[in-house]
């Protein structure tokens, strides 16, 4: 697939619709059993891309601390927990 950009290139919203492209075709059984390797392993590099998209996403977000009058106080790294 050296016709496609490079994994690390593409915008989360790019390679997320590439790896549910290769979910689909692996699901419907049509790749030969070197086809669905290589896209297992192509999917798999997505899958980490998209997570490391968006763990650096959450490390940026920030959550505005409010005084108990209701004022803003400043902002707090997010806490997803």
């Amino acid at each position: 697939m050296s016709d496609n950009p490079a994994i690390s290139d593409l915008s989360f919203e790019d390679a997320l619709k590439r790896l549910e492209t290769i979910v689909h075709r692996l699901e419907s059984g049509e790749a030969s059993l070197d086809e669905s390797i290589t896209l297992y392993a192509e999917g798999d590099r997505l899958r980490g891309q998209c997570e490391a998209r968006l763990q650096a996403a959450q490390a940026r977000i920030e959550k505005i601390a409010v005084r108990p009058d209701g004022s803003a106080a400043g902002v707090q790294p997010f806490d997803a927990g």
